[in-house]
């Protein structure tokens, strides 16, 4: 994967949206448990990403991209989770889904590309 591409991009930006959302979570709302859940799994997106750049193999390759979707699926659930408790008003949520769905399609194509090179 050759450097500066489109869902390196997209889940750095993604990443820096959710430690905004974190932020204000924390210190607007006074909420850290659900939150600090979304912050981990979030950010982890960007970082198994770059991870599978750096990777040493294309199974290595494979394996760290695998981590980023199981990471973009659960900050879906974290994010549905916080604007169904009313944490996230359902603009803030309704774009950070837009945003992880995104994510999810981009790496699913990926991995489906991958996979039907094996």
């Amino acid at each position: 994967m050759k450097e500066d591409n489109v869902v390196q991009k997209k889940s750095y930006a993604f990443a820096v949206r959710i430690v905004k959302v974190y932020q204000h979570l924390a210190e607007s709302k006074r909420e850290y448990v659900l939150s600090k859940q979304l912050l981990r799994s979030g950010t982890s997106i960007g970082a198994n990403v770059e991870e599978a750049i750096g990777g040493q193999s294309g199974k290595d390759f494979y394996a760290k991209l695998n981590i980023s979707y199981k990471e973009a699926r659960e900050s879906h659930y974290w994010i549905r989770l916080l604007r169904d408790t009313e944490y996230l008003t359902k603009n803030q949520s309704d774009s950070l889904l837009q945003d992880a769905e995104e994510l999810l399609k981009i790496i699913g194509s990926i991995l489906k590309t991958l996979r039907e090179k094996d």
